[in-house]
């Protein structure tokens, strides 16, 4: 058995329901997951995850009750004085009693509860890009954009505790309309929905562009496509690329113009091109910037846990 402190974090999901076990040192030991089958009750899905939390103990070689605690990620508007789940659309649950329902099915009275997307940024910051740092932000670029806020070593969430939704800030007002309801939202234009979306009007105006030919369906076109036939010289997808990184460049500059954090990480399915996404943003959002000495820039970086965020996040809640 192990002397470590023994922290468990919870990365609930639409999809899964992933769950590790984290050292002190905030690194992951093991982790396990299960499908989230909804749509189910709050009850059945903690239900889950109290079997899930004994198995990561099991595997982390630490008697549950030993644990410090369980820390949780949920997509969702979270009171985390409360401890509930105000509003999730993905989950449609509405002023559920999340913390009392995952105390009562695992036993465990230390709960923590955190928005996922804020939890991600919290696991970049204990353990990932953001290391060592006092103020961060990540973006997430995925079906929307997810944002979470580090701001002197403490989650920034509002009063309410629906802040850091930075992918609802207006960049185009005039700009298509967005889910939250209004129009030309950073989400509408730099999400992985948006470039698949640039993607599909592209392929379907120009029948000659590469694109049709590593996906010929229109259904499964990704942002890897359009980048893959940009890099091969397509004319077509390197036009819909521009455009979508001045957009994300645009947005990305807004972040660090207001925050300045020492490092704003990116992270997502689009993230996955790496550093040669990098080099084309600071490119594009070098003239952009306020701080005009470089040397006192925000670092941009690609986010370093990939999908362990979450639950390292989840877990550095019992620690916030």
């Amino acid at each position: 058995m192990t002397t470590q402190k023994i922290y468990i974090g919870v990365d609930l999901g639409g999809t899964n329901i992933a769950c590790g076990a984290v050292n002190e040192q905030m690194q992951l030991i093991c982790k396990a997951s299960a499908p989230t089958k909804l749509p189910r009750t709050v009850e059945e899905v903690c239900a889950d995850i109290a079997v899930l939390c004994r198995k990561v103990a099991a595997q982390a070689g630490v008697e549950f009750d030993s644990i410090e605690g369980i820390g949780l990620g949920s997509p969702g508007t979270i009171n985390c004085e409360t401890g509930m789940l105000e509003y999730s659309n993905n989950f449609h649950w509405e002023n559920t009693p999340l913390r009392k329902v995952l105390q009562e099915a695992t036993g465990c009275s230390r709960v923590a509860l955190g928005n996922d997307a804020n939890v991600a940024a919290l696991g970049e910051f204990v353990a990932g890009a953001a290391k060592g740092c006092r103020n961060a932000v990540m973006i997430t670029l995925g079906t929307g954009v997810g944002s979470g806020i580090i701001v002197d070593g403490k989650l920034l969430t509002g009063h309410n505790f629906a802040g850091a939704e930075l992918g609802h800030m207006v960049i185009r007002a005039d700009g298509p309309l967005c889910t939250c309801g209004r129009h030309g939202c950073f989400e509408v234009y730099s999400s992985a929905t948006a470039i698949k979306r640039m993607s599909r009007e592209a392929m379907q105006a120009h029948p000659e562009t590469l694109m049709w030919k590593l996906c010929p369906n229109l259904e499964q076109i990704s942002g890897k496509t359009v980048f893959a036939a940009a890099e091969q010289g397509d004319k077509v997808a390197g036009e819909v690329v521009d455009t979508y990184l001045n957009y994300l460049a645009c947005g990305l500059c807004n972040v660090i113009n207001i925050f300045q954090p020492e490092v704003l990480a990116l992270g997502g399915g689009v993230s996955n091109e790496g550093q040669k996404l990098i080099d084309r943003l600071e490119q594009l959002m070098d003239p952009m910037q306020y701080v005009h000495d470089k040397s006192k820039r925000t670092k941009l970086k690609i986010a370093g846990l990939g999908n362990d965020a979450g639950i390292i996040g989840a877990a550095a809640l019992l620690l916030q």
